[in-house]
């Protein structure tokens, strides 16, 4: 079970940590909910109505990691527009889109990153360097998409776009100062893979 996600009899995963795997995790957890910002104040009133008609920016991000947490729907950055009048056309959708749609999403990646971080605070240690931590299908599925974002926000930090930037990372020299980072998104991309594996029927 060490470093990697295994199935649990009658659904969910466990994987044992060590306690720097812990703090890693936990740590990289925080800087990404501090990354997407605070939900709704907590003196808002409680308003289904209200929520429902909030609207969100119309603009992209501009810090590049939130840009790829949270991409334009109708523009392909791999695709030039045919024309000013479709890149004009694209935005406005993608505007429109992400307006309506970007509260939910910062509001989901917020709720997955808090419990990955409340699942590592409630958990009790089994030896002296770490513990097992058991979770639920459902916690499962909240750590995958934590697992996720945390894998873009540094992919984008080290300007990984396809799967042959991954290749190159495992040829950085050790005295990079990037590797810490890499390692930590090669480790990060295990744990991801082991998880997935646990939820296929």
């Amino acid at each position: 079970m060490p470093g990697i996600f295994e199935p649990l009899p009658g659904g969910g995963a466990a994987v044992a940590l060590d306690d720097v795997e812990i703090s890693i995790i936990r740590s990289l957890a925080v800087q990404l909910l501090e990354l997407i910002g605070p939900g709704p104040a907590e003196d808002a009133p409680d308003d289904p109505l209200a929520e429902l008609f909030n609207e969100g920016p119309s603009e992209a991000p501009a810090d590049p990691v939130l840009r790829r947490l949270f991409p334009d729907a109708y523009c392909d950055p791999e695709r030039v527009p045919d024309s000013p009048d479709e890149a004009a056309e694209q935005q406005a959708h993608s505007a429109e889109f992400r307006r309506y749609t970007e509260n939910d999403l910062r509001a989901g990646k917020r709720e997955s990153a808090l419990a990955v971080i409340r699942s590592l605070d409630a958990l009790a240690p089994v030896e002296e360097s770490g513990a097992v931590l058991e979770l639920a299908p459902g916690e499962s599925r909240q750590w995958l998409g934590a697992l996720n974002d945390l894998r873009l926000a540094i992919g984008s930090r080290l300007d990984i776009t396809d799967e042959d930037d991954t290749d190159l990372l495992y040829r950085l020299p050790d005295e990079d100062p990037r590797k810490p980072m890499v390692m930590a998104y090669l480790w990060l991309g295990g744990l991801q893979e082991t998880l997935v594996a646990t939820l296929m029927p």
